[in-house]
């Protein structure tokens, strides 16, 4: 591959947090510089920028003497996630229901309708996708640029956590009416009982982390 053809920076940057989000590469996977020049068609030079960025925003780390690799967000470093999440999630929430139109609305509706069948027919991984769409669109609707950007990144980050909880026996009959509860609220352009709906969502995301966790039986690594 010639320079000209090389990828731009934001661009690797991009490709391998999104490799990571999707679980290419697990927790504390070396991430060797030639592999991802070659796998991402970039300089040497680019592929270090591009970790040395990623560090920055929790996902990888860089260990003395052995290069980059994937970091491992623990339980507790998630649940912390979750309670910032919680916060902002609440904002945009907020925010959401004061900004909706009536195609957003008709649209959360949508999704909502999908959940409610995703739950009904068993579909656990048709949900979790439904559950990340979901929570995509309520940001997008809420217009709030920062606290986005924020939330990009801790969803990297505790991406794996929130994927093995979703799949838990029974998550997705708890957090069915959790969602809906939210999408309601912002429907009815009531921005307090909004915000509460999603802090609630939190909160339950929160405790059944911990109970997984606690349980042993499906330890989420």
């Amino acid at each position: 591959m010639t320079v000209s053809d090389e990828a731009g920076p934001r661009s690797v940057v991009a490709e391998i947090r999104e490799a990571i989000v999707r679980g290419d590469f697990v927790p504390n996977q070396r991430l060797v510089e030639a592999d991802l020049s070659e796998q991402f068609g970039a300089s040497r030079a680019t592929v270090r920028s591009a970790l040395a960025e990623l560090a920055t925003e929790g996902l990888v780390e860089r260990v003395q003497n052995r290069g980059a690799r994937v970091r491992a967000v623990s339980i507790d470093e998630a649940v912390e996630i979750s309670e910032v999440r919680m916060v902002l999630e609440g904002l945009c929430a907020a925010k959401a229901a004061e900004h909706v139109t009536r195609d957003e609305a008709k649209q959360l509706r949508a999704i909502g309708k999908r959940m409610r069948a995703a739950v009904a027919s068993g579909d656990v991984l048709g949900y979790s996708q439904l559950n990340q769409e979901l929570h995509r669109g309520v940001r997008e609707i809420s217009a709030q640029r920062t606290a986005q950007d924020v939330l990009e990144r801790l969803r990297a980050q505790s991406v794996r956590h929130q994927f093995k909880l979703a799949m838990h026996p029974g998550r997705p009959t708890v957090s069915l009416p959790e969602h809906l509860a939210i999408i309601d609220a912002i429907c009815a352009h009531d921005p307090a009982a909004a915000e509460e709906a999603a802090r609630a969502h939190l909160r339950s995301v929160i405790r059944a982390l911990r109970e997984v966790d606690q349980s042993g039986v499906r330890r989420i690594p």
